[in-house]
């Protein structure tokens, strides 16, 4: 059974690996594949964050980093994928992952979404919190993996100025 976990991964987190590590337990593949959004201004690029992936799942097998853009379906649909998945975080995020996973129901009927729940040591984790406490010069270390605390910690360390107290 062939796995889509779609997303914008900008920057991967160490939830998201928490997914992708059980998800390629459970499934026989897992398809990672980074959103290239043109009407988003992310971070990193779309060539970063699939080198940053693909770096941090070296260790997993069965795992295959793309990108695409345009409609998830059409992206589960070119790579034959069986299924999507979706982590889910907190109460707050069913609503919204709910819906998506109708609407992708509602255009690909064949299409099941499966959703994980995110491990709960990694329940706060996301990318726009990891961005800003790199950004104001936090540690980041527990929260994404080596290879892209390198990253965020070298882009930010140049643009970092610390606060006037």
């Amino acid at each position: 059974m062939r796995a889509l976990y779609p997303g914008s991964f900008d920057p991967l987190t160490n939830g998201h690996m928490d997914l992708i590590e059980r998800a390629s337990a459970l499934f026989g593949e897992v398809i990672v594949a980074v959103l290239s959004n043109p009407s988003k201004k992310p971070l990193f690029t779309v060539e970063e964050r699939i080198a940053q992936i693909r770096v941090s799942t070296a260790h997993l097998e069965r795992i295959e980093v793309i990108s695409f853009d345009g409609l998830t379906v059409h992206c589960a649909e070119a790579h034959c994928a069986d299924l999507i998945l979706r982590g889910l975080r907190a109460m707050s995020d069913f609503e919204y992952e709910l819906q998506i996973a109708h609407t992708n129901r509602s255009l690909a009927e064949d299409l099941e979404t499966v959703f994980l729940a995110t491990s709960a040591r990694h329940s706060f984790l996301s990318s726009s919190v990891v961005k800003e406490v790199a950004r104001f010069g936090g540690p980041v270390e527990h929260m994404v993996p080596c290879e892209v605390a390198s990253d965020l910690n070298r882009h930010f360390n140049s643009a970092f100025t610390p606060p006037v107290t």
